[in-house]
């Protein structure tokens, strides 16, 4: 067993990675290999895989193996790894043999820590000669849910991974991965044969990721107004098809926005020159199918758009946690239509095997999500098996209550829910039936079966005929995921529920959205401006940055992240010593960039005469371990009771000031407060109490569109806990 010292972690993260303390579940993933035991590390992306297996081979002895399955994510690895001064090195088929045989020297003589390697190549007889006489201190698995057929990039070659056991008995084997469920978990322990694992959870939660998801209409309308909302800042567009994929590029570029392509369809040589100068800032846009951003670690992506629904919630996921990297606050809008799961129910084909179920199902749920009214936060935790420890995230639509909701959602409800028992105690037929069935009776159909059923002469036939087919077929699955309405497992009929038969007595109301239909888009909020961070020096040190990539012929975020950036735009530090302090500068980086990043910021605020060295306000360290909301709202509070700001209070905790806006309004709810100051002004609260008296406080919207839109919704909540 290697010695377990804390310290020696500590050292190591801040000498190559500049860092002072771990996120949560890291410090815990990392005990795991040098205590040399099997683990799955489960953490979101953003939330630090990479370092859970880097820092610890900088500690022990021999050569750390990962198991990669992308080039293009080994090489960023590396890269990385060799900017901050860690010996590390891949072998892939991208390599000359000349590099092949240099590689394996140094395999030879120990001058590498890490390696990274394809899982084809590393069951490959050769390379495991090679491997046998190397002294490795442990074996890591990157992506490890690529080896469930219950995952959702299951890949064969990776299920070869179960020999590594047999080969290398007494080796650890670590996995990592951004998304698994239970069951994918579960998979993997299993077929890598790990022994005694420990498994590490992290929660699965992005609360810097603002999530908003609309039906398309005009949907290139929709995607440039999130692009203009982020003007020349990065983001990544996803298409379901190559050919939407050129053709929404070609548009954009029309329009005058900064966009590539990536599909898998172009040339080996163009796709990699796209993604090049996606990563190396020259570009703002990539418009890209599914086969773009598997391990592209750009850490400031600030917006992830997608055109059309994602297969899985797994893919959301993950496509999603591309953005915000950093920490940072960032913006995910997902445009869908019910044409969406057709076409993808045509590319996947036959449904009949048992990955065809599978798959099917993921997709069934992906749609369900999108047409939920609930929290998406909440929705995204509960189906990987979590729960969120607030009533609102205060980061997605539904939150911020940006749905168009129906006024009249009860009545809706009650004749849908009427049919469902109608049908059920009809004399002929069977005794319940499926939500199409319904709906075809729900808009007056004159289906043979409904026919034969006599199910025509029901009170219930045609009384929804002017909403149309996909709005009722919405509506029920929201009354469903709702729980009015209960759906078989086996034979996906529907039923009324307890909580259904409310609905009928007027004792509960549903939310269900407004009917699909073309209306001009509005325009989304903007992202709010950090404060204390000077903005003119954070974009010359983003030139500056993106000067030195180039001439290194690295990605930009390489030489520093944004959130490296946002510190020393905060910071303004004037000499090395103080350099040193800001977070992401590790030891290697400051020995390579401080004089020239010191330089820029000393001769910035030299001419706009700013203050240099200013510290930010302490910021309250992140508890490691099971890191929940629950746990930092408690801080939250006492913030909020010495009249901190929300500004002030989201960067003592890390949070997105859309999250720490949600705890000021549980604290004004738990103490009772009647005054929001001073949080808002006298003159606003008032004018919010009298659009309030006007138009009731039930929901937001009214009140900010009596206001004219001119007072925000946060201020509008926190107004109303005083008074609802």
């Amino acid at each position: 067993m290697i010695n377990c010292d804390n310290e020696i972690l500590y050292r190591v993260l801040r000498q190559y990675w500049g860092y002072d303390e771990f996120l949560p579940w890291q410090k815990e993933a990392m005990e795991c290999v040098l205590t040399l035991r099997d683990s799955v590390v489960i953490l979101p992306t953003g939330g630090g895989k990479s370092l859970c297996f880097q820092v610890p081979a900088m500690c022990m002895s021999g050569m750390a193996l990962v198991v990669s399955p992308l080039i293009s994510l080994m090489k960023d690895q590396v890269d990385s790894l060799k900017n901050a001064g860690v010996p590390a090195a891949f072998i892939n088929s991208s390599m000359s043999s000349e590099e092949h045989r240099s590689c394996l020297a140094d395999i030879r003589q120990d001058r590498i820590k890490i390696l990274y390697i394809a899982p084809e190549r590393l069951v490959m007889d050769s390379f495991i000669e090679l491997l046998k006489q190397t002294k490795l201190s442990f074996i890591a698995v990157d992506e490890a849910h690529c080896i469930s057929m219950w995952g959702h990039d299951f890949r064969p070659e990776y299920r070869e991974l179960k020999t590594l056991k047999e080969v290398f008995p007494n080796i650890n084997i670590h996995s990592y991965t951004a998304t698994a469920t239970e069951l994918v978990c579960h998979d993997i322990c299993k077929e890598l044969n790990l022994i005694s694992p420990k498994i590490l959870t992290g929660s699965f939660d992005r609360p810097n990721l603002t999530y908003r998801i609309k039906h398309r209409d005009n949907v290139f309308d929709q995607i440039c107004s999130v692009i203009t909302n982020h003007n020349s800042e990065s983001g990544i567009i996803y298409c379901i098809r190559r050919t939407d994929v050129d053709n929404l590029c070609s548009r954009l570029n029309q329009k005058g926005y900064k966009a590539l392509p990536y599909h898998a369809g172009m040339m080996d040589q163009a796709r990699r020159e796209n993604q090049e100068a996606f990563i190396n800032d020259r570009v703002d846009v990539i418009v890209a199918t599914v086969a773009f951003g598997m391990g592209i670690d750009k850490s400031n992506v600030r917006y992830v758009i997608h055109a059309g629904m994602p297969k899985s919630l797994e893919h959301y996921q993950q496509e999603t946690g591309r953005a915000g990297r950093d920490g940072l606050e960032s913006e995910c809008c997902l445009f869908f239509s019910y044409s969406d799961l057709m076409a993808w129910q045509r590319i996947m084909g036959d449904s009949d095997s048992e990955t065809g179920k599978i798959a099917l199902n993921k997709l069934n749920d992906m749609y369900n999500f999108c047409i939920d009214t609930t929290c998406r936060h909440r929705a995204i935790l509960t189906y990987f098996g979590q729960r969120l420890d607030t009533q609102n995230c205060g980061a997605c639509d539904a939150c911020l209550e940006e749905p168009e909701l129906m006024i009249d959602s009860i009545v809706i409800a009650q004749k849908i829910i009427s049919c469902v028992v109608r049908l059920k105690n009809s004399d002929k037929g069977a005794s319940s039936f499926g939500s199409a069935y319904i709906g075809r009776v729900l808009t007056g159909s004159r289906d043979q079966r409904i026919l034969q059923a006599s199910h025509d002469k029901l009170s219930t036939w045609g009384i929804l005929t002017s909403e149309g087919k996909q709005n009722i077929r919405i509506w029920i699955e929201q009354l469903v995921m709702q729980g009015y309405l209960k759906r078989d497992d086996e034979y996906k009929t529907i039923s009324v529920s307890e909580k259904g038969w409310c609905v009928i007595k007027n004792n509960e109301t549903p939310r269900l959205t407004k009917p699909l239909k073309i209306h001009p888009e509005r325009s989304l909020p903007q992202i709010a401006t950090w404060e204390g961070v000077d903005n003119g020096l954070f974009n010359t040190l983003r030139v500056l940055r993106r000067n030195l990539a180039e001439e290194q012929n690295v990605p930009a975020y390489i030489v520093f992240g944004d959130s490296a950036l946002k510190d020393m735009a905060m910071r303004r530090p004037s000499n090395l010593k103080e350099f040193l302090n800001v977070n992401g500068v590790g030891q290697k980086k400051w020995e390579i960039y401080g004089d020239i990043f010191v330089k820029a910021i000393v001769d910035y605020c030299t001419t706009n005469s700013i203050e240099m060295d200013t510290m930010p306000a302490p910021v309250i360290t992140k508890a490691s371990g099971n890191s929940s909301l629950s746990g930092v709202k408690p801080l939250a509070f006492e913030l909020f009771s010495q009249g901190c700001s929300v500004n002030e209070a989201a960067d003592k905790l890390d949070r997105a000031t859309s999250t720490v806006f949600g705890y000021l309004e549980e604290y004004i709810r738990q103490e009772k407060l009647t005054s929001p100051a001073p949080w808002v002004d006298e003159k606003t609260f008032h004018l919010i109490l009298e659009a309030a008296d006007k138009v009731g406080v039930d929901r937001l919207k009214p009140i900010f569109d009596s206001l004219n839109g001119e007072i925000s919704y946060d201020l509008i909540r926190i107004s109303r806990a005083c008074v609802g």
